[in-house]
Order: C-alpha cells, then structure tokens, then sequence
C-alpha cells in the first residue's frame, strides 16, 4: 500500500514540473528585436532610435541596424532618425514569438531654407553702434518658498502674472497641467531613462517629446510658454532642456496646488 502511495506521489510530482517546465518554454518573451534599414538602400540605420511609448523607455540600433527593447502586446514603438519620416509599429504576438524583424524607413527630401544674414554698418562712435546692437533679455525670478532655480521671464510683467497666480483659483499653471495629469506623470519616467534622455538631447524637433508626453504641437508651446520661458530659450534649447523645463514648472505647480488646499482647508 504505502509503494503505491509512493509511486502517486512521485508521478504528480513529475506531472507538475514538466507542466511548469513547459509553462515557462512557452512563454512570451518579454522582448522584442528588429533591424532597422533604408526602404531605399536596403541598409542598416545606425544610432535610430527607439521609444516604447507605453512603457515610457528607449534604446537605439546598433552598427548593424539591429535594437532590443523591452515591450509587451500591443505595446507602440515610435521609430525615428534624422533625415527619415518617423514611423509607429505595434507590437504583435508574432512579432515576440518569432523574434528579429526588418523594418523599413522612408528617406524624406529635405529643402534648405534661405537665410539672409544682416551685416551691422558700424560707424565708428560706441554709442551709435552699441544701439544697432540687438539686446535680449532671459531675466530669471524666484519665488520664496518654492524650490528650483525659478523661471526665465521673456517679459518684465511677467513676476507680477505669476505671483498672482499664486492666490488665483483658475492660475495658469492648474489650467494647464491640471487637465493632462496623465501626460504629466510621464514626465518623472522620461527623466529616469537614460536613453530617453541620451536621445532628447540630440533633437531640438520635439517629435520625440510630442510623442512621449501624447499633446500636441499646440499644447506643448502653450505649456513652456505659460511657464514663462523666453523666446530665445524656447527657439535655442534642445528637447531635453525643454522636458526639465516643463519637468521643473509641474513640480513648482504641484507645490502651488498642495499651498492652495492647506489654505482651503484652513478657511
């Protein structure tokens, strides 16, 4: 009796560990691979990048055109390199299950623009030459209490629009990160990627960060220019300078909002 016992035993412990050896054979991996090529020269794209956009993560190819990332189904990733139109491929059960894929990116013509440079007449007298001189002004404030290196104003009244935002219910700032909090919360994990933060760097298109944050072009001029950025700094800063400044006016807005509450609570 107790030898038939055992050899129940034995086969249920048997039965269960190939069902679990089988279980992981088959599972899906949590990778995909892919070679990134020129639709018309058939060769590899070096340095493309790569965004996942769901998870908010990025690589780039290698010498050989080739990138792995990390990605589930359905997952979108967002394809792009200078001088190509940027593509979105959705990742697939195939695609995961069988491993490496070719895709392919479609050259775009690009057309210079014509730019007519102003030579300066100078005179000879300081004064009359220093007026012909264009001056630009990146003033920067702080405000008490709050933390960062504060905003760089485009105009002189702009202290005076924000201070008073401060007590204003209906601010600026709450208008306009208070209806995209989604958007927003990305901006911690854009911040934490290296690679993400690598390729920002590079790029002064905001494409990338158009993609990543989901808004539009409208949205996100409207976001840096609320936050009292100048103009010279918006036209001149490349896109990771643009995410750790929007980065650093939703923290100083998130200080704004928490004040406010304690302050609605207290009356």
């Amino acid at each position: 009796m107790c030898m038939r016992y055992l050899l129940i035993l034995i086969f249920c412990v048997s039965t269960v560990s190939g069902f679990s050896q089988d279980s992981t054979a088959t599972q899906t991996p949590t990778k995909v691979k892919g070679t990134i090529v020129s639709a018309s020269t058939s060769l590899a794209l070096t340095e493309a990048n790569i965004v996942n956009i769901n998870q908010v993560i990025g690589t780039a190819t290698d010498d050989d055109g080739v990138f792995e990332i990390k990605a589930k189904v359905n997952d979108t990733l967002h394809l792009s390199y200078l001088g190509y139109k940027s593509i979105k491929v959705r990742v697939t059960n195939d695609w995961l299950k069988f491993g490496n894929t070719k895709i392919e990116m479609t050259e775009l013509a690009l057309a210079l623009e014509e730019v007519t440079v102003k030579q300066l007449e100078l005179t000879g007298y300081l004064k009359v030459d220093m007026n012909q001189v264009p001056v630009t002004s990146n003033n920067r404030y702080r405000i008490s209490g709050l933390p960062g290196q504060g905003y760089e104003a485009g105009k002189p009244n702009i202290a005076t629009k924000v201070l008073g935002a401060i007590f204003n219910p209906a601010d600026f700032l709450y208008n306009m990160f208070g209806r995209k909090p989604n958007e927003m919360h990305r901006l911690k994990k854009m911040k934490e990627d290296d690679e993400i933060r690598n390729q920002l760097s590079k790029r002064f298109d905001r494409e990338m960060l158009l993609v990543l944050l989901q808004v539009t072009k409208f949205d996100l001029d409207e976001i840096v220019n609320q936050c009292n950025y100048s103009k010279d700094f918006i036209n001149t800063a490349n896109d990771l300078q643009i995410l750790d400044a929007i980065s650093e006016c939703y923290e100083e807005y998130k200080v704004i909002k928490r004040s406010k509450e304690r302050k609605n609570k207290r009356d």
